[in-house]
């Protein structure tokens, strides 16, 4: 990869992704309110997606915020609590965990949108290719552990702090592309596309994430009565 190139991807591009990202959720939560869903199809198929749903969740959520603490927190902070080459073991058993859920259940998901006839008539084509392009990131971030492991056992964090310092310097708008100039190119793919993801999250399925059903939590339990048992009353 160019210098120039390089630089764009990722002094450039992330910053495109995120203004879109947000923009764009802004507008269709504005505009297109009826469509701010997940169009669950549950009742034309269930047991595939109890299954790779739940699965799914649990293990996107984790990559999330796992990403989130273990890149963006500050260094002093975790020495704090751990070394450096515990910090990264414990991301690569975490991260290899929980990617493997999050990679088995969009499979499950995505296998059920192509062989569910049903289900296969009422899904959009970008419902379909998110759910694959969450896919390959969950695979080209587990393809990444393999290196993080060879730099473990040799006791060489360099990689995962210069991975770190460039993840502040994008959250903290000054992004610096030459932190990561000498990172393993699978560091480099996956990167790129998870940003893909933010880029076009606003025109997908995935803007329900904004919707986080807190008020739930207090929401007072519905009472449902069948036929027979409102005749009987």
């Amino acid at each position: 990869m160019s210098t120039s190139l390089h630089n764009f991807a990722f002094g450039v591009y992330p910053y495109i992704a995120g203004t879109i990202f947000l923009l764009g959720s802004w507008v269709r939560f504005d505009r297109e309110q009826y469509t701010w869903k997940t169009d669950s199809s549950q009742l034309l198929e269930n047991k595939m997606l109890k299954i790779g749903s739940n699965i799914f969740h649990i293990g996107i959520i984790g990559i999330f915020f796992g990403h989130a603490l273990g890149m963006l927190l500050p260094h002093s902070w975790w020495q704090l609590i751990t070394t450096d080459i515990q910090h990264q073991y414990i991301a690569i058993y975490s991260g290899g965990i929980l990617g493997i859920m999050a990679l088995f259940g969009g499979l499950l998901l995505f296998y059920r949108r192509l062989s569910n006839e049903r289900v296969k008539a009422i899904s959009r084509l970008r419902d379909t290719s998110i759910i694959l392009l969450i896919v390959i990131t969950a695979g080209l971030g587990l393809n990444t552990i393999f290196d993080s492991y060879h730099h473990a056992a040799q006791k060489d964090v360099s990689e995962m702090l210069l991975l770190s310092e460039y993840l502040k310097s994008v959250a903290t708008l000054r992004a610096d592309a030459s932190l990561i100039e000498s990172v393993g190119m699978a560091y480099k793919v996956h990167m790129l596309v998870g940003m893909t993801i933010f880029l076009i999250f606003p025109f997908t399925r995935l803007v329900h994430v904004w919707s986080v059903p807190v008020t739930y939590l207090k929401r007072p339990y519905q009472i449902v009565r069948s036929k027979l048992s409102s005749r009987q009353t």
